[in-house]
């Protein structure tokens, strides 16, 4: 058995624990928090060894693999630690908030011959691998045009839940990097690596917060396929998120991922099954109504807050064990943030951004998104 670990307490933090108090071969054996209170209720709740001390957990707890759920802009703190030390980490999206602090984690997990992933869990929806099988497969061709719009809401009290949401320092932004960056992994996944980008980002009515509620982008990849983004926060009701590829047939693949009120861990459900909307390859038209009656019945017999982080931290441990890559890596967890920070720089410089990006380590701006007037 692996002896596996938790950093950070927060509300997915309950998420992670139920998958390795479930998996066979995890030994669910301590977590570390900040505040000693919270932290031992949560040792408490399951059973293990509460720390507040990185040092202490790192080599005094026994965990060889562990998940990390802090905000996005602390992860790097434990982690370079915990990876030098040749601690193998599964850390919840995004990888990070900057470039910086993913190279950071990369180099550490390199040093200390360690695994590093992103926690993606709706890469294991079942019409997301449908359509990633179909684009494989070359059923529809080559892959021509991808599409990201997510037209999700989050009002003040969600950003009041937490000292550190809506803000650039705890959160490290807004939609791209909390709730879109799934939608992203999802396209990347799809269409493959990126050449260009051109886009613009603000906030339109959340004057609340700190951070963009709405982000619109092109994309240019490397392939010659073309990409579009819609991504915002901004629509009450809730709408969808979605993820669609055509390919050069003129057949099109898509998966809304999320409907209605956007899950939120620990404070709203899943409420709408994953569904594949577009399946249009030519004579498996009539699959689609099938494949809908599928995962609505799927939906229905399992925990879908749970379910599908027990598939990816179950193969996180699996990749441990078998000294094996993940299923999401540490650099696809960057690319990732790459396109995103694509984004917020294009935003600045009011230019087409070119691939690959290094980190900007000589300004100050957080990629573009400290403007002057803020």
């Amino acid at each position: 058995m692996i002896n596996t670990g938790i950093i950070g307490t927060g509300k997915v933090a309950h998420l992670h624990a139920a998958a390795l108090v479930k998996n066979p071969n995890s030994n669910f054996t301590a977590v570390l928090g900040r505040t000693p209170d919270r932290t031992q209720a949560f040792a408490d709740e399951y059973g293990v060894k509460a720390f507040t001390d990185l040092n202490a957990y790192l080599n005094e707890s026994g965990v060889q693999a562990s998940t990390v759920c802090t905000p996005h802009p602390a992860h790097v703190d434990s982690a370079v630690a915990a990876l030098e030390s040749g601690m193998h980490l599964l850390i919840e999206k995004p990888l990070a908030s900057s470039l910086e602090h993913c190279d950071a984690m990369l180099a550490a997990a390199e040093k200390g011959h360690a695994k590093l992933g992103m926690c993606c869990q709706r890469r294991y929806y079942e019409p997301v691998v449908r359509v990633k099988e179909a684009i494989e497969a070359g059923k529809i061709g080559k892959p021509i045009l991808g599409m990201v719009t997510m037209l999700g809401w989050r009002d003040q009290d969600y950003y009041d839940s937490d000292p550190w949401r809506g803000t650039w320092s705890e959160e490290g932004g807004g939609v791209l990097v909390n709730q879109a960056v799934h939608q992203l992994d999802l396209l990347l996944w799809f269409m493959g690596e990126v050449d260009q980008v051109c886009g613009m980002w603000g906030n339109l009515n959340h004057p609340g917060i700190e951070v963009e509620d709405t982000a619109v982008a092109s994309i240019k990849f490397k392939s010659g396929a073309m990409g579009h983004i819609l991504v915002s926060n901004s629509f009450n009701p809730a709408l969808f998120g979605k993820v669609s590829v055509l390919g050069n047939t003129g057949a099109k693949v898509g998966v809304q991922t999320d409907g209605g009120q956007m899950f939120i861990a620990g404070m709203a459900a899943i409420e709408e099954p994953p569904l594949n909307d577009f399946w249009t390859i030519p004579g498996e038209e009539p699959l689609l109504e099938t494949f809908r009656a599928e995962d609505t019945q799927q939906f229905k017999e399992i925990n879908p807050m749970e379910y599908y982080h027990h598939l990816q931290i179950s193969d996180f441990i699996d990749a441990v064990e078998n000294d094996r890559e993940p299923s999401v890596t540490g650099q696809e967890g960057r690319n990732a943030v790459e396109l995103f920070t694509a984004i917020y720089r294009s935003g600045r410089d009011g230019k087409t951004i070119q691939f690959p990006l290094e980190a900007e380590v000589d300004r100050d701006d957080f990629d573009g998104r400290l403007r002057a007037e803020d």
